[in-house]
């Protein structure tokens, strides 16, 4: 825990923090946190542990843009179903964890289960579709490890998009993870039904 002893001159200085130290908060700190820092992009795991991502590049944020319009175009003329978010958006899942997706899409049958307590500033589902996008600094384990835990929490559809290596993951619930090498488009099957996103666009 970081204290500031009160009484204390305000001075603001630089904090960095080694790859080995784990920053430990409840659900409770997340929350008061992520209000007061609204410029980071911050993640909790189901241990308490507080991750910090750091800013994307402009080719990440290019891409990003382009997925979320994609997704917005493809939810508006399928008549608006269920919800659609961007990569600002916090959820809690039912491990516990609090995880903020590139891109997600929750369906109009689970959103509509949320109590209105579970739908406050961060809502309490895993999203149906979950998307991760590969930035220049992500290491590609913890994200392939964040995909699992979407599923393990109830998604039915991920996407792992990796610019650097030319590849997509296509995780599934309840079957093994497919891996398409410069894959020309995605589908989204029968969770996502008639999206077409063209990776042409994207990459």
């Amino acid at each position: 825990m970081i204290q500031i002893q009160p009484g204390a001159s305000s001075v603001i200085f630089p904090l960095h923090v080694p790859e080995t130290l784990r920053l430990q908060v409840t659900p409770e700190q997340f929350a008061d946190l992520a209000a007061s820092n609204q410029d980071l992009h911050l993640e909790l795991t189901a241990m308490g542990e507080l991750i910090l991502n750091p800013p994307t590049g402009w080719e990440t944020g290019e891409r990003n843009s382009k997925i979320a319009g994609e997704l917005y175009l493809w939810w508006r003329t399928q008549g608006e179903p269920g919800k659609i978010f961007d990569s600002s958006t916090a959820f809690v899942l039912p491990n516990g964890a609090i995880r903020s997706p590139d891109a997600a899409w929750v369906s109009p049958e689970r959103w509509a289960a949320l109590t209105l307590p579970q739908k406050g500033a961060f809502a309490e589902v895993c999203p149906d579709f979950a998307l991760e996008l590969r930035s220049g600094s992500d290491a590609l384990r913890p994200l392939q490890a964040k995909m699992q835990e979407y599923l393990a929490n109830g998604a039915r559809l991920g996407w792992l998009i990796n610019p650097q290596d030319q590849q997509v993951e296509i995780y599934r619930a309840g079957r093994s993870v497919e891996v398409l090498a410069q894959p020309d488009q995605l589908l989204g099957e029968d969770v996502l039904q008639g999206l077409v996103l063209e990776l042409r666009r994207i990459l």
